[in-house]
Parts: structure tokens; C-alpha cells; sequence
């Protein structure tokens, strides 16, 4: 099948999508694993904004993140991973990032709602005339049915959903544990860019287009996802307005790896850690409600070159 990114194996439009992550969604398409999908999403608006006057107006947020699929992934089954290859991401030309009162890190320095649009031609994201910079596309939603209920794509979870995690970008892969047949697999809320901790609560919204590969790790799972690069491997920890305890999960995550796959005690698990990971925040828009989300990166080396040993 022919698409924007060449030959792909399969494609889903936009217009396949659900505002949650759940088991009872029927499957928009099913694929084999390894496979390549051409996905195309929506920006978290849903297209909403496209005027200045846009930029103000309030957003359902019953609407907001809309997550292509699901799609349902042949031999994927509770217990193992499916991995997401993020092969390519393509966004549009426009993007947007917005503000509110009372939300975000600099929320008492706001006085009124704001926003505004950003260019995105050739790999540059421009905000005005004077600042612009280099564009990393990333997916801020990708995730599976959860084991049980069902979950929205605001969020985020152990079933991932709303990672906000920039390390999601073009060449990255996404472990996510599969609690269903199948797996279910949904995307969206491309960024242009987007900087750590999203601390006003936006990155350059923009809809695009993702080609993806999945694949399927027999018998081998974790608690949250995994996301891998190509110098390291990034777990994340989730909790609801509570960001000490998403740390503290994040770094259980990285610590039980090192320990269950790579041999290391407990002990020089945590040292290494300390002297070797990076501990960050991957979203905290404080006092905003709902979840943050901490991530623990490792380093690839000889000792631990992946978050699985298979």
C-alpha cells in the first residue's frame, strides 16, 4: 500500500479513532506482527482551533486527545509486550500551543487565557519572527487496552495512554504491556515539539501522519511502559498529582530491570542509577489535576543494552 512514507503494509485514517483505551472497542484494523501501519492523527483539539479567536475559546475536554485505532495486533496476548517501532513522524504545517488560568507551572503569572499558532515548514517550528527552532515530532498518546474499565486518552497509566513522554519520537520504540488479546493498540496527540515537564500544559499541538512497525515479545512483561532509543532505555512512573510517588515508580521501573534481566543486585542497582541515569519529568502541569508523569533514562551499555534480556 502506497502512503506518504512510501510502501506500507496497512493504513488508518483519522477518522478511526476513540477517546479511550478499553477492551470492548472494536478493532479499526488488524495487523500481524511485524508489520508496518501508516497512521494518521489528529492534533488534541481535533481541528477545533483554527481561528485567533479559537485560541481562547474553552475545549471539551471529553474531546480532547483523540487516539487512532485501535488497531489489534495478531498473537498478542496478556502477559507479553508490544513493541512500537516509531519509525517515522510527519507532522502538518500549523501547529498550536495554548495556556490557561490557573494551570501550569507559571499559572499565578497569567491573568487571561492565551495562545498561538506555529509554523511548521522544512523541520523548523516557528513560534514569531525572532524565535524559532529545530522541530522533534513526538507522539504525546500511545497506549493499550488497560487490564480492567476503561480509561480515557487524557490520562496516563501503566496501560501508557497520555505519556507526554518527548523521547516517543521518530526512531524510538514504545513497550507497552499487553493485558488483552490483541492488544489494541491507539496513538495521537502529535507535537511538533515538545519541551519537558509541558509545563503550560501544550506542546506544538499539531495533527501528522506515523509510519510504525509492532511487534510481539513473548512471556516477557513490565508494569508501565518502556520506551527505548538508540543509546538508551527510558522507563516511566504515573501517579495522580502526586509527582514524588511518580519518581519513586520510575525508579523501581529502571531498578527492577537492571535486577530481573541483568543481573545486578538491588544495591548497585540503585547506585547505578544515581550516578549513571537520568531521573526527569516527562509531564507536571502543577496544580492542574489528573496524572504526572516521571521518567528514569538508563544508558545503553555492555551491562544493560536493553531494557529486556531475550
Amino acid at each position: 500500500m502506497t502512503s506518504r512514507f512510501g510502501t506500507a503494509d496497512h493504513h488508518l485514517t483519522r477518522e478511526h479513532h476513540t477517546q479511550s483505551f478499553s477492551s470492548t472497542h472494536s478493532p479499526a484494523l488488524r495487523v500481524s506482527a511485524g508489520e508496518t501501519i501508516h497512521v494518521q492523527t489528529w492534533d488534541c483539539y481535533k481541528g477545533v482551533i483554527q481561528t485567533d479567536a479559537d485560541l481562547i475559546k474553552d475545549v471539551d475536554l471529553a474531546f480532547v486527545n483523540p487516539a487512532t485505532g485501535p488497531i489489534y495486533i495478531d498473537g498478542a496476548e496478556p502477559g507479553d509486550t508490544l513493541s512500537v517501532t516509531l519509525i517515522d513522524i510527519q507532522p502538518e504545517e500549523r501547529g498550536v500551543a495554548r495556556l490557561g488560568v490557573g494551570e501550569g507551572q507559571l499559572h499565578d503569572k497569567v491573568k487571561a487565557p492565551y495562545g498561538r499558532f506555529f509554523s511548521v515548514i522544512d523541520g523548523i517550528v516557528s513560534m514569531n519572527e525572532t524565535v524559532s527552532f529545530p522541530a522533534v515530532p513526538m507522539l504525546g498518546v500511545i497506549g493499550v487496552a488497560p487490564e480492567s474499565g476503561e480509561i480515557a486518552t487524557m490520562p496516563a497509566g501503566k496501560h501508557g495512554g497520555n505519556l507526554d513522554n518527548n523521547m516517543n519520537c521518530k526512531g524510538s520504540i514504545v513497550h507497552l504491556p499487553v493485558k488483552h488479546k490483541g492488544a489494541l493498540l491507539g496513538m495521537g496527540d502529535m507535537h511538533a515539539s515538545m519541551g519537558d515537564g509541558e509545563i503550560c500544559g501544550t506542546g506544538v499541538e499539531i495533527a501528522g501522519d506515523v509510519l510504525i512497525k509492532v511487534d510481539v515479545i513473548k512471556g516477557i512483561t513490565t508494569d508501565f511502559p518502556v520506551t527505548e532509543t538508540a543509546d538508551s532505555w527510558i522507563t516511566h512512573g504515573v501517579a495522580v498529582e502526586d509527582l514524588t510517588l511518580a519518581i519513586k515508580l520510575a525508579c523501581e521501573e529502571a531498578a527492577g530491570l537492571l535486577v530481573n534481566h541483568w543481573g545486578f543486585t538491588y544495591e548497585d542497582a540503585f547506585i547505578f542509577l544515581s550516578v549513571a541515569g537520568d531521573l526527569g519529568i516527562a509531564q507536571s502541569v502543577h496544580p492542574s489535576s489528573g496524572t504526572v508523569i516521571a521518567k528514569m533514562r538508563v544508558p545503553k551499555i555492555a551491562a544493560c543494552p536493553k531494557p529486556f534480556k531475550i
